[in-house]
């Protein structure tokens, strides 16, 4: 399709992006854009520096291709370069949404679904409502002059309900949201709201102080998922370690970090915000076994990354669109379902914590959740909700110490906002995994 200059590497990501964001303040219709948008980025690399370009105007591509190669020398022995050795070469076509596609349902019909949850946030408790329906449906094209074609459609549509709370002393920012890769199925996803809203108002009017200190957490699907991500996902990208000697040493495959029970998994073929069939350098998705039986067992690349630390790429190299350049990013990023029935975690637990919802979580070398729902654990029950500022501890002190893994799991994609790194936010991620219980904790 393309002609591509002897003696570089070329590839070329064409993207066609639509996307729906409807919100409501306070009831109130506050914001409604549909939007279309299409571009390309396109790489030259000459075994010394990579050039590239990004724009809209898609008749132009054979001109970019050509102007970046004249910026560029040319390689007779490109070829042997260890990157080039490294890219995959497939000609795929995955287009799964052409009779479903989100673009084909009504706005009026969206609208009238948030409106449903906009309808339920009435109480005197509620004092601000931000409501929103967000979609997107992306269809990818990737050409590189090794030889790969890839064409492939991934979309996702998901409702947020957020909301001010307080009651006397009380007061907190509740979040709720719920995904899915079709509007029929995110249809069915009205009851989890309703149940949030309770569990939200009863929150507000009985939450207790509670004393800090270090004690054993169960974290939720949810809180597992954020504490996944936020304290380990992004130690395992790689592009953190090349060049960093320190960080290398740290993180040593086949080093023991947590019981043999524990297995993390970051997987591109999971349906959802972190669906990726193949990644922005046309690798083909795959699932990662991270950390397997409690042993570090690989880590997340793309091609330049893999074959510094002379591993193998993973799939991983991902832009927010067009106008950016690939980096080492997390898909869908989770612990594995365990064995141990929910309901016995909670026996084996005297006097503990339980994290059931939270505002955000941060981490690298030490992580920190923000709770915003919380219970107490009493004799192997879940009593009293309480108010918590953090949850706090070093990452592979806590990999150490998780003591049980629910058979219970669920994953889950953010709805808006997403991951950052370096200028490219929000990243589209897949996250969650089953009810993980740490043995000790530091809890504020």
């Amino acid at each position: 399709m393309f002609n591509y200059p002897k003696g570089f590497y070329v590839d070329v990501r064409i993207e066609d992006v639509f996307t729906t964001r409807i919100a409501y303040k306070n009831g109130e219709l506050y914001e409604q854009k549909v939007r279309s948008n299409k571009g390309a980025f396109v790489r030259v690399f000459d075994g010394d520096m990579w050039y590239y370009a990004s724009f809209t105007n898609l008749g132009t591509i054979q001109y970019q291709i050509d102007n970046l190669a004249s910026m560029a020398t040319p390689n007779i022995n490109i070829e042997d370069h260890p990157y080039i050795k490294m890219y995959e070469v497939n000609n795929e076509e995955l287009m799964q949404y052409k009779h479903n596609s989100l673009k084909d349902v009504e706005l009026k019909e969206k609208d009238t679904l948030l409106r449903k949850i906009v309808d339920l946030c009435k109480h005197e408790t509620i004092k601000m409502t931000n409501i929103i329906y967000v979609d997107s449906v992306i269809e990818k094209e990737i050409f590189t002059s090794k030889g790969t074609h890839v064409k492939f459609d991934k979309q996702t549509c998901g409702l947020s309900m957020g909301m001010r709370c307080a009651y006397k002393e009380n007061k907190e920012y509740f979040g709720a949201s719920n995904a899915r890769t079709t509007f029929d199925e995110l249809k069915t996803t009205i009851p989890h709201f309703e149940k949030e809203l309770e569990k939200n108002i009863d929150f507000i009017i009985n939450a207790e102080t509670f004393e800090p200190g270090v004690y054993p957490v169960l974290m939720s699907p949810l809180a597992t998922g954020v504490f996944t991500h936020e304290s380990f996902g992004h130690k395992s990208e790689s592009d953190f370690m090349v060049g960093d000697e320190a960080m290398r040493k740290e993180w040593v495959l086949g080093k023991k970090v947590g019981q043999p029970l524990l297995n993390i998994i970051d997987d591109g073929t999971v349906l959802g915000n972190g669906y990726v069939p193949f990644d922005d350098e046309g690798t083909k998705g795959s699932k990662t076994n991270i950390i397997t039986n409690g042993v570090l067992t690989d880590r997340l690349h793309n091609v330049a990354t893999a074959a510094a630390l002379n591993e193998k790429p993973t799939g991983n190299a991902r832009s927010i669109g067009f106008e950016y350049e690939p980096l080492v990013r997390m898909t869908t990023t989770y612990i594995d379902k365990g064995t141990t029935p929910l309901e016995d975690i909670i026996k084996s637990i005297k006097y503990g914590v339980f994290v059931d919802t939270i505002s955000y979580g941060t981490g690298m070398s030490t992580f920190t959740m923000a709770p915003t729902r919380a219970y107490k654990i009493e004799n192997g029950k879940i009593t009293k909700p309480i108010k918590l500022s953090v949850v706090t501890g070093n990452v592979f002190e806590t990999l150490d110490k998780v003591d049980a893994i629910s058979k219970e799991f669920e994953l889950l994609s953010f709805v808006v906002g997403g991951c950052g790194k370096m200028e490219q936010y929000p990243c589209p991620v897949g996250f969650g995994g089953p009810y993980t219980l740490v043995r000790k904790l530091n809890v504020l």
